[in-house]
């Protein structure tokens, strides 16, 4: 959830939308939601409790709007933040409802619903029987039991939590709340094992194909710092490479990799495109805004499709524009109120749903 305390001016939407179709007539196991596509989860106003879930079908080239309302004939809830799909579940961390909504992946039907978390923010899978839940303002990570989708525990790292990320028997987590540390957790144990002072308010992390985790921090929303980018060995914990962006005003955001693992993107006055191996963040836009005002960045793992939100004024519903690889403009759809992060259920062509 962005924190704007303010009024934002209402900016002019330029793309062509397409509109959804009403899917409440649909068998959905076998339609829409079967094949590769791309959640939106829709923030909605916060205490409102009008966040949603929107769903762009590759097959059809259509949006679907407010399914798991349409699914499950009740709201979702207020301020959804992520989702993360393991196996045929999906996962729907709702941030302010202090809950995650347990789904089917091919239908949102609701399985089942987690409650009692403190600000919940995003969510990793660690095994087929066990997550970490971040947290906005707890100082511990929530471990769930996907078994029987009950609270099992917690992993004191004493602070708050935001991003986090997995690779072999670790899981890094960002403090984001005013921070400057990454924690690194040992997932067999359950266990805080080091802790990695990196730049003011790190908020969104990705991993390459050299196993270097990089971290985007922001400066601090009052911009009191330089935004930095920084890569850390995982099997070390060490620093690497620190570039720093060259005015304080710079505010990146949403730190994303393509599926090779080669290819940085961030947002920064547009989609900002840098490879691993560069020396220094770039200067030029890979794709800029034209009129919009980019909110959320996803890479669609298998064919580098680039997603981004626009939330308009943050009243009203919001856009969701896509772009090929190249950085072309394909389309852009209508999505809900204050279009948010995504989660991307694609295969590639050689494997089937």
């Amino acid at each position: 959830m962005k924190r704007l305390f303010f009024l934002i001016l209402p900016v002019l939407i330029a793309c062509s939308c397409t509109k959804p179709e009403d899917p409440g007539t649909l068998d959905p196991e076998e339609s829409f939601l079967a094949g590769n596509g791309v959640f939106i989860i829709n923030e909605g106003n916060y205490t409102w409790g009008n966040g949603s879930i929107s769903y762009f079908s590759y097959d059809s080239s259509i949006i679907f709007n407010d399914i798991f309302q349409k699914m499950n004939a009740r709201p979702l809830g207020d301020v959804p933040n992520s989702m993360t799909i393991n196996g045929d579940y999906a996962y729907i961390v709702v941030n302010n409802s202090g809950k995650i909504e347990v789904v089917k992946r091919n239908s949102l039907k609701s399985q089942a619903t987690i409650t009692g978390l403190k600000s919940p923010r995003n969510v990793v899978v660690i095994d087929n029987s066990k997550a970490y839940i971040t947290s906005l303002y707890s100082d511990s990570l929530t471990i769930i039991n996907l078994k029987n989708n009950t609270i099992s525990g917690y992993v004191n790292i004493r602070r708050t939590s935001e991003s986090i990320v997995l690779t072999g028997k670790k899981a890094f987590i960002s403090n984001w709340n005013g921070g400057n540390e990454v924690v690194v957790v040992n997932t067999d144990l359950d266990k805080m094992i080091d802790s990695v002072e990196v730049g003011k308010e790190p908020e969104s992390m990705a991993i390459d194909k050299k196993y270097i985790l990089w971290v985007l921090c922001n400066g601090g929303w009052m911009r009191e710092n330089y935004a930095e980018l920084i890569g850390i060995n995982t099997q070390t914990h060490e620093i690497t490479k620190k570039l720093v962006f060259p005015s304080k005003l710079d505010s990146p955001s949403c730190l994303s990799i393509n599926g090779d693992g080669d290819t940085l993107f961030f947002l920064e006055k547009g989609v900002k495109r840098m490879d691993i191996d560069a020396a220094g963040v770039p200067e030029v836009s890979f794709i800029t805004e034209k009129g919009h005002m980019f909110y959320k960045l996803g890479i669609n793992p298998v064919n580098g499709d680039i997603f981004v939100t626009d939330a308009v004024d943050y009243q009203q519903n919001g856009f969701v524009i896509r772009y090929s690889n190249k950085g072309d403009s394909v389309a852009g759809y209508k999505a809900g109120i204050i279009p948010g992060s995504m989660c991307f259920k694609v295969q590639s062509p050689s494997n089937t749903e």
